[in-house]
This record gives structure tokens, C-alpha cells and sequence, in this order.
């Protein structure tokens, strides 16, 4: 098997992995999951690790935008190491939301430990099931078969489950049918960018960075993470305009910078990409619409199109730094099926 050739597929295949998802929600009975757990009577604590921990900063992100009320995430490590911090004798009620693919994860498993003696009720979320399924009968597992090291296919899937999940607790119907829409519009974007994608990759880079702000931040940290895992290169995130204060001194011809912009900040956002270029650097672009300037600018650009509210349009961001990470990695002579110093589940010795 070529190098790479499993995490591709594993992405390629996200549009029909979305569909299998979000068929399986339709028919999902939340009620025994949440439904004595509304946001706004509990405050809904997302934890993870890793690329877990990006999935829980974007899912709260969507919970506070559809629901209205407070959310937050936190690393699984912050409940084991300063629960005083996180777990304040006053406010609201906490319900955690435990993010891992594998269920086996031991700072997840561990929290879950910490919440059980506190006699906190916790959901888990997870694709293979194994421990985690076990610690609560809150359990949603999604049908994603991944093989690969990397997050791919999970983080996008369980993402959109709580995005899903949020929506149903807010009655907002419309942006269930806006998910539904996304396996087949990431069909055709694959087929119109990826070649773009793997011909970009082909440029070599001292240093990376993706900017971005609002909910697309965790989508930016993500993006990083993806190229780092998977090419064993330096990537960096950045809220998009703090890039101005200080980073932008790493910008030359041999650093890349990506914004992931939004369509409410896009004049800011799309101006800090702007002087990025003019000061030397090599730029992509990924926004819903791109404005001629941009376009003309950037090195890459990926132009999404799609008729959906901005929040819906968070997983299909994230992609082409699962694809730019993993053709980076190709040609720089690793296999990102086997990062270096990586495994698929990481459990810490006690």
C-alpha cells in the first residue's frame, strides 16, 4: 500500500461517512441521552484531548451559537490537574460531554472517573465504543470505522453529531436540514479542489500558520495539528488579527499562511491574509465567497458556495488541512498511516 494511502481514503470518504452519520441521528432518540439535561439549566463542559479538545472547542462554540447559553471546553488533563478551576463549588451544574474516538483515551477515562466520584452525571461520545461506552449509560457512538492515526472521518463525524445534538435541543430544524446538505457539497468540492490541494503541496515550507476567529479558531488549531501529525512539519494557529501583533515577523517566502475566514469578519480577516502576502508570504485562502482581491492573491484559494448558515459550514473547513497535511507529508518522504512518534490511542502510564 502506497504511503498515505489509508488517511486519503479516510478522507475522501467523509461524504458518504456524513450521510451513514447523519442517517443514524434522524433515527436517534436523544431524550434519555440529554433531554433532562437542557443547556441553560446545566452548563455543558466539553472535554478532550488532542484533536478531541478542538472538537470540543468547536462543539461548544455551536452549542452557545444555537442554544444561547454558556458552554465551554477544557482538556481532559485541566479536570485531573486543577478540577478547582474547573469545578467551582458555586454556579451552574456541570454536564460534561467526553470526547474520544476510541473511548480508550487515559486523561478521558480518568475525568470520567473524577465526574463518577462527584456523583456528576456525563455524556460520552465516541466512535469505537470500548471504555467510555461502558462508564455511562449516556453513550452515543457513531458508525465511523476509522483505521488511521490521525482524526479525519471521527472528528468531522462527531462534530456534526453535536451540532446535530444542539439544534435538536433548540428546536432549530432548519439547521438539521443545512447538515444534511454538506455530504454532497463536499462530493463536488473534493472533485473541483483536492487536485489543487495535492499540486500545493508540492512547495516546501519552513513554517505554517492558520488563522482564523470566532467558531473557526478550534477548525484553525485543528488545521494545524493535521499538517503536524501527518507531515512532521511546524504548523501554528492563530486568532487572525493577533497574527498582526508580533507572529507576522515569521513571515517570508517560505512560510505559509492560511486563513480560514468567515463571512461575518471577512473584511478584517481577508485584510490580515492581504498583508501577509505583501510582506512575502505565501498565502491560502478558504471562505464561502472569495472577493477578487483574495483570489488574485493567494497562492490557494477554496471557495465553498454553500447555501448554509456559517456554523453548518465548520467541517468542510477543516478538510483541506486533513488533505494538505497528509500530501505535505508525502512528499517530504513520510506516510502519514504511520506518524512518527504517533499512535492511534494514547494512554499514559500511571
Amino acid at each position: 500500500m502506497k504511503p498515505g494511502a489509508k488517511t486519503l481514503r479516510e478522507i475522501y470518504a467523509q461524504p458518504d461517512v456524513w450521510a451513514n452519520c447523519l442517517q443514524v441521528l434522524d433515527g436517534f432518540d436523544f431524550g434519555p441521552l440529554a433531554g433532562d439535561k437542557r443547556p441553560g439549566s446545566f452548563e455543558w463542559l466539553f472535554v478532550g484531548c488532542g484533536t478531541s479538545y478542538y472538537l470540543a472547542q468547536a462543539a461548544a462554540a455551536s452549542f452557545i451559537e444555537l442554544t444561547g447559553v454558556a458552554a465551554r471546553a477544557v482538556p481532559a488533563s485541566e479536570i485531573l490537574l486543577c478540577p478547582q478551576l474547573i469545578l467551582p463549588a458555586a454556579g451552574l451544574p456541570v454536564f460534561p460531554v467526553l470526547i474520544s474516538r476510541s473511548g480508550h483515551t487515559s486523561e478521558v477515562l480518568e475525568a470520567a472517573e473524577v465526574f463518577k466520584q462527584r456523583k456528576i452525571e456525563f455524556m460520552g461520545i465516541t466512535c469505537d465504543g470500548n471504555e467510555l461506552a461502558e462508564l455511562s449509560n449516556r453513550t452515543l457512538q457513531l458508525p465511523v470505522a476509522e483505521e488511521s492515526t490521525v482524526m479525519t472521518s471521527s472528528f468531522t463525524s462527531m462534530l456534526l453529531a453535536l451540532q446535530y445534538l444542539a439544534a435538536r435541543l433548540s428546536g432549530n430544524d432548519g439547521f438539521i436540514q443545512s447538515l444534511h446538505a454538506l455530504p454532497g457539497a463536499l462530493a463536488g468540492l473534493l472533485a473541483d479542489y483536492a487536485p489543487q490541494v495535492e499540486k500545493f503541496a508540492q512547495v516546501s515550507f519552513d513554517d505554517v500558520a492558520f488563522l482564523a476567529q470566532g467558531a473557526l479558531y478550534p477548525i484553525a488549531s485543528e488545521t494545524a495539528l493535521k499538517v503536524m501529525e501527518s507531515s512532521s512539519s511546524y504548523a501554528q494557529f492563530f486568532h487572525a488579527l493577533e497574527f498582526r501583533h508580533g507572529p507576522k515577523s515569521i513571515v517570508s517566502d517560505k512560510v505559509l499562511v492560511g486563513g480560514l475566514i468567515s463571512e461575518s469578519g471577512y473584511a478584517e480577516e481577508s485584510a490580515v491574509l492581504l498583508e501577509m502576502k505583501s510582506l512575502g508570504g505565501r498565502t491560502m485562502a478558504v471562505a464561502n465567497r472569495i472577493t477578487p482581491d483574495v483570489r488574485s492573491s493567494a497562492d490557494l484559494s477554496i471557495e465553498l458556495d454553500l447555501p448554509v448558515p456559517e456554523l453548518a459550514r465548520l467541517v468542510v473547513y477543516v478538510v483541506w488541512g486533513q488533505l494538505l497535511g497528509s500530501y505535505v507529508g508525502i512528499n517530504k518522504g513520510f506516510n502519514p498511516d504511520s506518524p512518527r512518534n504517533l499512535s492511534r490511542v494514547v494512554t499514559l502510564a500511571g
